[in-house]
Formats: structure tokens, sequence, C-alpha cells
């Protein structure tokens, strides 16, 4: 999956490490090389795929961690060999890639003739497209959706039915003025668990985040970012927050001890909820469709062929196979890596799935309608990735340890500044 495999995507989602370009195998076979990272789901697909096509053999590469994939991506862009065939980018990672477009085969040339952008979410394949060139296949997604602790919500007075919260998760504004109601009568919990999960997610759904359409950084100029910040600042001041760093060991007992009684939630992170919750809370958590301000997006990955491929057709004939509908939807059965195909999302494998430890929920058919409501793909710069998980997540951790909201400002404009050069 995804989960923007930064520091939150290194929890789940599709997030590999590079060897090199596939040649040709000693009986004859095309070889094409497969790097991938995290877990994308594709155990199963390769051997189905090398079974179809006799001609073919394919070596999966495949690594635990994405910042290692992605740093051994870029060394081996620089050296100009070594790349793997296929390489799977997280969308993190993604603008860097973009800014490299020229290393990489555009798909709308290469690939199938019957494989368009249009078999995606449009915001996915706008998000692989850079001067008319579209460099990646879309593989699974984060979209964002509620999760909520209802024995906490029902100590505080606070509504914790499905249709009780909609009115809590209407606006950001509704949902933290519901944080200080909560801390009102729960003095010894958190509302959420940590400002940059939340932050993350209000800043995903803008229009403009930290670049403009033109790639020029905006964080000291674009006011609805400064907004955000001041509204989860604001609430970490008035106690809102559990002051957890994400993926901790302390963030990830929270979820046991009832740190905090919200979480956003991306598709992929039920799964992180599940087992770091554990057997016990199974029922007390629950997830709701009704997400502050609308919907977004937070993960996914997309797979390239770079033009150091010795094989690039055949390359974009195995990435367009796993990446259609059928075969996102076994990645989903075997891993939890949501679809991005439009084709996927009406699958009654996705639709009818549900999760016994929230309640027995439909949740495929709940992040489906969850997809649909992203509007368009925010623009994003070479540097988006670094500003948003390592700049502002510093900036945001400084204020929640007692760093006045002005100087972390001015930390993290200074910090994006210097990522940005």
């Amino acid at each position: 999956m995804a989960l923007a495999c930064t520091t939150a995507l290194a929890a789940t989602a599709a997030c590999g490490s590079s060897g090199g370009t596939g040649g040709t195998t000693a009986d004859g076979k095309i070889e094409l090389t497969v790097a991938t990272f995290n877990e994308f789901g594709y155990e199963d697909l390769l051997p189905a795929y090398e079974a179809a096509h006799p001609n073919i053999k394919v070596v999966a590469r495949k690594t635990g961690k994405a910042d290692d994939h992605h740093q051994n991506l870029f060394t081996k862009i620089a050296a100009g060999s070594g790349l793997s065939d296929i390489e799977a980018v997280e969308e993190g990672y993604l603008p860097q890639v973009l800014s490299k477009a020229d290393k990489f085969n555009n798909l709308s040339e290469i690939g199938p003739a019957d494989v368009k952008p249009d078999r995606w979410l449009g915001w996915k394949s706008e998000s692989a497209t850079k001067n008319g060139s579209f460099i990646g296949y879309g593989t699974d997604i984060g979209p964002l959706a509620m999760c909520y602790r209802k024995d906490l919500f029902e100590a505080a007075g606070l509504p914790s039915d499905p249709e009780g919260v909609k009115a809590v998760f209407a606006t950001w504004e509704s949902y933290f003025a519901a944080g200080d109601q909560f801390k009102a009568k729960s003095a010894d919990k958190a509302w959420f668990d940590s400002a940059a999960q939340v932050f993350n997610a209000m800043i995903n759904q803008e229009k403009v985040g930290y670049y403009d359409a033109s790639d020029k950084l905006v964080v000291d100029t674009n006011p609805d970012l400064k907004a955000d910040w001041n509204q989860v600042t604001a609430a970490v001041a008035k106690g809102q927050s559990a002051k957890l760093v994400a993926f901790s060991n302390e963030w990830n007992t929270g979820f046991k001890n009832a740190a905090f009684a919200t979480k956003t939630c991306p598709s992929w992170m039920l799964g992180v909820v599940e087992k770091q919750a554990g057997p016990e809370n199974a029922g007390k958590w629950a997830v709701t469709e009704a997400f502050p301000d609308g919907g977004g997006n937070w993960g996914g990955s997309f797979l390239t062929v770079p033009k150091q491929s010795k094989h690039p057709k055949e390359a974009a004939e195995l990435a367009a196979w796993l990446t259609a509908p059928e075969q996102q939807i076994k990645a989903f059965t075997a891993k939890g890596t949501f679809p991005s195909q439009v084709e996927a999302l009406t699958s009654p494998a996705l639709l009818e799935q549900t999760s016994a430890y929230f309640g027995g929920v439909k949740t495929g058919a709940l992040f489906a309608a969850q997809a649909k409501k992203v509007p368009a793909a925010q623009p994003k710069g070479p540097a988006s990735g670094t500003i948003q998980d390592k700049v502002f997540n510093s900036a945001l951790q400084a204020v929640e340890q007692g760093t006045s909201v002005d100087d972390a400002w001015k930390q993290a404009v200074e910090g994006a500044q210097k990522a940005a050069k």
C-alpha cells in the first residue's frame, strides 16, 4: 500500500529495493525485474503471469522499507544504470520522480493500447502525469475515513452511533469543537493521537499544499496551509493532542490503552488499529465515512518503467496487468492494498468486505465511496514529501513539546525553504 510510505507508509502499504535491469535468461526467456517495497500483494500474481507468458521470467526484488527502496532508486537514476524494469514509487516520493520524468517511459506511448489513464480514478492518474507524460500505473490508494473509540465518546457524552457522529465529524471546526467538549469530560484522555497526523490529513485535502501548480514553494504564502496550522496548534494548546510520535512504541501502546479518542484513518490504517489495539478492544473502535470537510487521500503507489529497461514494452505490459482491476482485487484480498482502478471499486469482492473488529461495517464499500470524494490531484513539488514528513511533522512535534507556535512556524517555513533548494 501506500500510506504515504514515508513514516506512515512504512507501517503498511505497498511500500522495495531495486536490483538491476532484466535481460535474457540462458534459455532465451525475457527476464523482467520488479522492485517493490513493503507489501504489494504480488507474491501469487507474478508466478501466475509467468505461467501465462512462457517467454517471460519475472524476478521480484522486494525491500521492507520505502526509504531504502527510494534511496536506491534515486542513486541508480543518477548513476544511469542498475534500475529494475519496473520500479514502484510511493506517492510521497512521486514529486521527486516527476522532476526526473525524462528518465522514465511515457506509458501512454509504450503501454498496451487499451490501457488508458481513465482506467484509474482521475486524481490518481493526474498525480503521475507531468508535461503530458504519464509515467506511473496506479496501484493502491489511501482514502480517508475517521476511526473513533465508541466507549470514550459515550463516557464524554458524545454520540457514538453512525448517524450521531456525522455532526461531530462534519467539518474541522466541528471536529475540534467536539474535542473541547470531550476534554471537558475526559481530562485524562486526548482527543487525537498526534498533531502531525491530523495536519497531514488536513493539508492533503487542500487544492494547493506546499507547492503551486508551477512548482513554486508557497509555504509562507498559502493561506489554507496557515489556517490548518492555526487550527491544529490551537487544539494542541487546549490539550487535545496525546503528543505521540506516529509509529513509535508509545503511539502503538496508545491504541491499546485508549490514550486518544479519534484517529484519522486512511484505508490502510484499519489494520494498524486492529493490530495495536489488540483483540481485547474489538468492538470498541468504530470507523465512519463522515470525515471533516469531505474526502481526502493519504497513501498509494505507482508502477513505473525506467528508460534503463532493456524490455520497456514487455515491462509496461506486466505493469498494466499487475494494476488491472482483477489483479488489484487479488492484491487487496492478499494484503489489503486498496484498489485505485474505477472498475475494481465496483467489485462485489471489495464492496462486500466487512470488518468484525470494527463492528461488522462494510469497510470495502465505505472506502470505495471515500475514494470517489477526492476532487483532484494536489500539485506536488520535488520536496513535498520531505516537507510534510520531516519539516512540518518536526515543527508540530516541537509545538507539542512546548515550543511557541510562532517559533515553530518559523522553523517550518525555514525548513521547507531549505528542503526545496
